[in-house]
């Protein structure tokens, strides 16, 4: 099933990939891109926005140049990113957000700028904390909160998954955005 997993601010749809959904149970939504599928990013004057302000923007589209494996637990503000390169997984990717909420073929969330890079030899990178810092700055969120549930996920690391071995079906396509997916 392809669904479309949604980056929102202010109502609007601010970033969106196309990815087909793996599996589902009460634990975890589990989301899967290949490299070359869909992604629209917002863009003003030519240049592309890494933190929401008040321009406008518009989305255009630039498909992704890597393969992920992403795994959602409702409940949690944060998601986990396994991340493969050349089809062998490469390193983790914890990406903090506020709580993803599905709807329909959406998976809706608010980024909150930091994220980390896990190695498989357990090296751990803090990553876009320069963001982070602005988006507190401009009131978009609260950078303890931020830190303080970055802090939780390093005490008690949702990796590994069981995931990391996994593959996709040779014959799946490359998933498509789903109609709606630009529905507020």
């Amino acid at each position: 099933m392809n669904v479309a997993n949604r980056e929102l601010h202010r109502g609007r749809v601010w970033r969106v990939v196309a990815m087909r959904l793996v599996a589902e149970d009460d634990d975890a939504y589990v989301l899967w891109h290949p490299a070359g599928a869909p992604v629209k990013r917002p863009f003003a004057g030519g240049r592309e926005l890494r933190i929401p302000g008040d321009e406008e923007w518009t989305l255009e589209d630039r498909p992704s140049e890597t393969e992920a494996l992403a795994l959602i637990r409702p409940g949690t503000r944060h998601s986990l990113w396994l991340m493969f390169r050349d089809g062998d997984f490469s390193h983790w990717y914890v990406n903090f957000e506020r709580e993803s909420v599905r709807r329909g073929a959406c998976f809706d969330l608010v980024d909150e700028k930091l994220d980390l890079i896990v190695t498989p030899d357990g090296g751990v990178r803090v990553k876009d904390e320069d963001e982070l810092a602005e988006a507190a700055h401009r009131g978009y969120l609260d950078e303890r909160e931020v830190r303080a549930e970055m802090e939780r996920v390093l005490a008690d690391p949702p990796w590994p998954t069981g995931w990391e071995a996994w593959r996709p079906d040779p014959s799946w396509p490359v998933p498509e955005l789903p109609p709606g997916w630009d529905a507020p």
